[in-house]
């Protein structure tokens, strides 16, 4: 129940800030080129915003398995010595998002502390940057659900797309449709 509302919720807020980053780039170019005007603010928050999709989308293309997976060696083993081989990999992806899920909130409460904002609006510097911890918590839930899936047998290893098989299944139905028209 609490990871479907957590997987709505990352889903939600990928798509909310991709449409706003993309409704601010347009309005800005629209500004510029068309009136020769803009705002300075918009480069700033488009700048911002897209760091929050990337570190939220790194979460989500982990569950998804959209991620690149280097995956020639694993294979080469029996499915007991991949998932080892997975566990470790997770365990040691959970090391590095903890020390840097660690480094990042230090960083986001000395920027509390000092009070900075950010150079173009009027918002603390502390609140732009809090995708940091976020992003890198939400990974942590991720690489923790895929070891439990390890563990537990459900996996064999990352989620990964295979393009082989993808580009194979998209050439055979372009034959097909090639050859009923």
């Amino acid at each position: 129940m609490i990871l479907r509302i957590l997987n709505r919720a990352e889903e939600a807020l990928i798509c909310f800030l991709l449409f706003l980053t993309t409704l601010l780039v347009f309005f800005d170019v629209v500004m510029r080129f068309g009136f020769n005007t803009g705002f300075m603010w918009t480069t700033e928050l488009t700048l911002h915003l897209s760091a929050w999709m990337v570190l939220l989308g790194a979460s989500y293309g982990l569950k998804v398995g959209s991620h690149i997976g280097m995956d020639a060696f694993v294979k080469l083993f029996s499915r007991n010595v991949q998932r080892l081989l997975s566990g470790v990999a997770a365990v040691l992806a959970l090391i590095y998002c903890w020390l840097v899920l660690y480094g990042s909130w230090v960083y986001i409460t000395t920027m509390k502390a000092i009070n900075l904002h950010m150079e173009d609006l009027p918002i603390p510097l502390y609140v732009a940057q809090a995708i940091l911890p976020i992003g890198f918590l939400f990974l942590v839930i991720r690489l923790l659900i895929l070891l439990w899936s390890l563990i537990t047998g459900q996996a064999d290893g990352f989620k990964r797309v295979d393009e082989v098989k993808e580009s194979l299944e998209l050439a055979e139905s372009a034959a097909k449709e090639e050859g009923r028209s």
